[in-house]
C-alpha cells in the first residue's frame, strides 16, 4: 500500500483522536458514502457526514483506535477495486461498551469515498442508534420523530 493511502488513514485516525472535525473535512470526497449500522441507506456528501462526525465525537465516550488492517476491498457503490483500512475501535455510550470497526475506501486521489461503521452487541448498536438520532436532530441535519406523529 502507498505512504499515500497509510498517510490518508493516519491523519483521519489522528484527528478522530483529537476530536478535530475541521481537519476531517479534507479528508473526504465530495460525494463520500457512509454506511451505518443504525440506518439502511448510506448518509451522502461531505457535509452530512461531516455533521455525522460532529455528532459522533460528541456521543462516543472513551473512544480509541486499538488496530488497524490494511488491504483493499470492493466499493459497495459500484463493486470497484479500492484500497481498504480497518479500523479497530472500543467506546462507550450510555454505559454500554461498544466494539466496532471503521471500514475506510479511498478513491483515486486518495481520499475517503467510503466509510462503513459495523458494531458489537445489538444491544449497544440501538444505544447508539438513539443517541446518534438525538444529537442529528439537535444539530438540525435530521428531522425529529416525535414533532411527526
Amino acid at each position: 500500500m502507498s505512504t499515500n493511502t497509510e498517510s490518508t488513514v493516519d491523519r483521519f485516525r489522528s484527528a478522530v483522536d483529537r476530536r478535530d472535525l475541521a481537519a476531517l473535512e479534507d479528508l473526504f470526497t465530495e460525494d463520500v458514502r457512509l454506511y451505518s449500522p443504525v440506518k439502511f441507506t448510506p448518509f451522502e456528501g461531505r457535509p452530512m457526514v461531516l455533521g455525522l462526525f460532529g455528532v459522533l465525537l460528541r456521543t462516543f465516550e472513551d473512544f480509541r483506535y486499538v488496530g488497524r488492517l490494511d488491504g483493499a476491498g470492493e466499493m459497495s457503490v459500484d463493486g470497484s477495486g479500492a484500497p481498504a483500512a480497518v479500523l479497530v475501535f472500543r467506546a462507550t455510550v450510555e454505559g454500554k461498551e461498544i466494539h466496532g470497526i471503521d471500514l475506510v475506501h479511498l478513491d483515486e486521489q486518495d481520499r475517503i469515498k467510503e466509510f462503513t461503521v459495523m458494531v458489537r452487541p445489538q444491544s449497544a448498536v440501538q444505544t447508539l442508534g438513539r443517541a446518534v438520532l438525538a444529537g442529528l436532530v439537535a444539530d438540525g441535519l435530521a428531522p425529529d420523530p416525535a414533532a411527526t406523529h
